[in-house]
């Protein structure tokens, strides 16, 4: 009653064109078309625009049956293209089966607590040579198996698949917080700790924000 231009109606109908038609556009790219034919300065509008359609995309995502949880950790990846929402949303309530969803979601948003702790910026870069424990070791190998199918499968649009393959890393990271220390008293065993979690982080979160999955 107070939506005199129809605005939640339009943007349900571009939201609609975006998925249904899984046109392979770029909602960002968009946005800035819409505003080109205004004079500059008209940056926080955008962002206000860009906000109100999330918030519109979300509630037609509920109405079309997906859990609100799964919702909220795909929308918090920030997919570039709607249309993939979806293929996306269907890998995470299958990877949400698997027994190690749980743990590694955990996981997840443990790492993503440590990383916002972290004075600087961690950059995801790690020096093998300081590799001292043998969990570390262990977790770093592990993601140099894992990562690279599991980017390769995201890659080819296959979310479950890239979802699916994070499964072998559960062993591997429960033993790293089970034995290591990230916060080391020497600054370089640190550094690298923090930077093998912030690939760990950047794997983990390209399909949704698993962090969102944690019960």
């Amino acid at each position: 009653d107070k939506d005199r231009f129809a605005l939640r109606r339009h943007a349900l109908g571009l939201i609609r064109m975006l998925i249904e038609r899984e046109l392979p556009l770029e909602l960002a790219h968009l946005v800035s078309i819409a505003f080109a034919a205004f004079p500059a300065g008209h940056g926080q509008a955008q962002a206000e625009l860009s906000f109100f359609l999330r918030e519109r995309l979300v509630g037609y995502l509920r109405e079309a049956g997906y859990q609100t949880q799964d919702v909220e950790a795909v929308v918090e990846a920030r997919p570039p293209r709607w249309a993939e929402f979806p293929k996306r949303l269907d890998a995470v309530r299958a990877f949400k089966a698997l027994p190690e969803a749980q743990p590694l979601a955990a996981a997840n948003k443990r790492v993503g607590n440590i990383l916002k702790k972290s004075e600087d910026k961690v950059a995801p870069v790690t020096d093998a040579a300081l590799f001292v424990e043998p969990a570390e070791r262990a977790l770093a190998d592990a993601l140099e198996a894992v990562a690279p199918r599991s980017e390769a499968a995201f890659a080819a649009g296959d979310y479950t698949g890239s979802l699916q393959s994070l499964a072998a890393l559960k062993t591997p990271v429960d033993a790293f917080f089970d034995t290591v220390m990230v916060n080391a008293d020497d600054p370089r065993l640190r550094a690298n700790r923090l930077g093998l979690l912030a690939r760990l982080h950047a794997a983990m979160n390209r399909v949704a924000d698993l962090a969102r999955l944690a019960n």
